[in-house]
């Protein structure tokens, strides 16, 4: 089969430490995954999705970081996989690229080690810990850094400086977001509820997914049928009210994928929470979809994991077109209070235990900071 394709993939999060629990937990709709924390914020308590599986050591100061732990924990979900890519592709031929936003912010604080707080830490210690010879990056666009990983590795499949690329993205807890996204009023101490008229923000998070692509495959699991990408230049933290530019994203992956807003099976919202993204979330999806598509938002039960976000997103929309994973082809959930806010353009949110006869296209939604939007297709092998 010649394409874009997924033919590996793992994750970490607080919903699980596999790709296979985090799906299966995701399914129940329930927020009770969180955890209240009072250490990030003074005389604060705020709900996090917090990872409490032991992660691996590094013996390695420079990258001894807890989300390259994370990182070395998804590796190692399929270090077989991995190996086998590097029997089949020469060193010199296999990428590396993981999006993060925050890398060893609190280490550094610590350490003084300039290393620790740099974006491309993950990428390099994955580069080096794999001994692979050939590109390696990181990316830094915000919320959106996990599809503009994969924007980036398809770029380097098709134009043939790779014929393989590790790719995902990884972020730990650290208090300069929490700090940043309380200090903007969007943090919420409650558990958050995309889309309610009750929502009070958004939950931070932490955790990391990683795939392997390549394009071409006896055995792909999930395609990457499109990409689309553009920027607001509307406010560095504030979205455009309209979702212009996220619709044109939005809309940009369905034509690069070849696809019909009829094709659409199912939509990961960005979801975050907040009165803005979901409002300019809200418009951007009925311009283009109405109320004809199933969507849902997983961060009410993740948490926002930041850079890491859209990776873990994808993860759990590949695990729900992986018949292995999910083989009557439920839906992922929305998990809210059902208070609906009637304010907003009305969208067909995911009931549990919903089904869908046939699964076959999913689009995932990432829009950050600085109006960067960031939108992937992902399509069923089957």
């Amino acid at each position: 089969m010649s394409g874009i394709y997924i033919t590996s993939y793992s994750a970490i999060c607080n919903l699980g430490d596999s790709i296979e629990q985090i799906f299966q937990t995701a399914l129940l709709g329930q927020n009770n995954m969180l955890t209240d924390c009072s250490d990030m914020v003074k005389g604060k308590i705020f709900p996090l999705g917090k990872i409490f599986t032991r992660l691996p050591e590094i013996n390695n100061d420079k990258y001894n970081l807890r989300c390259n732990r994370i990182l070395l924990h998804c590796v190692n979900q399929i270090k077989n996989d991995i190996d086998n890519l590097i029997k089949k592709y020469p060193k010199n031929k296999i990428g590396v690229v993981i999006g993060n936003t925050n890398s060893g912010v609190d280490e550094f604080e610590k350490s003084g080690d300039i290393d620790h707080s740099q974006i491309g830490n993950p990428a390099g210690f994955l580069h080096k810990y794999l001994n692979l010879e050939g590109y390696y990056s990181g990316v830094s666009t915000a919320c959106t850094s996990g599809v503009k990983a994969f924007s980036t590795a398809k770029k380097l499949l098709e134009s043939g400086i790779c014929d393989a690329v590790v790719c995902g993205a990884v972020d730990s807890l650290c208090k300069m977001p929490v700090y940043g996204f309380h200090s903007l009023e969007v943090l919420s101490d409650e558990k958050s509820i995309p889309f309610s008229k009750n929502r009070k923000g958004i939950n931070i998070g932490e955790g990391g997914a990683l795939f392997i692509l390549e394009k071409s495959s006896n055995s792909p699991i999930v395609e990457i049928k499109g990409i689309g990408e553009t920027s607001d230049a509307y406010h560095s933290a504030t979205p455009d009210p309209d979702g212009t530019q996220a619709s044109i994203a939005i809309k940009n992956a369905l034509v690069d994928a070849n696809i019909s807003v009829d094709d659409v099976d199912y939509i990961n919202l960005h979801g975050t929470g907040t009165l803005s993204n979901d409002l300019m979330e809200a418009n951007a999806v009925f311009n283009v979809f109405k109320n004809k598509v199933f969507a849902s938002s997983t961060k009410a039960l993740t948490g926002h994991c930041l850079g890491a976000a859209a990776a873990i997103e994808s993860a759990l929309c590949c695990a729900m077109l992986d018949k292995k994973y999910n083989p009557q082809s439920y839906l992922l959930p929305h998990c809210y209070d059902g208070g609906y806010d009637d304010s907003l353009p009305k969208i067909n949110l995911v009931e549990r235990n919903q089904k869908k006869e046939k699964l076959k296209n999913c689009v995932n939604n990432a829009f950050g900071f600085g109006g960067s939007n960031a939108v992937v297709v992902l399509g069923s092998v089957e």
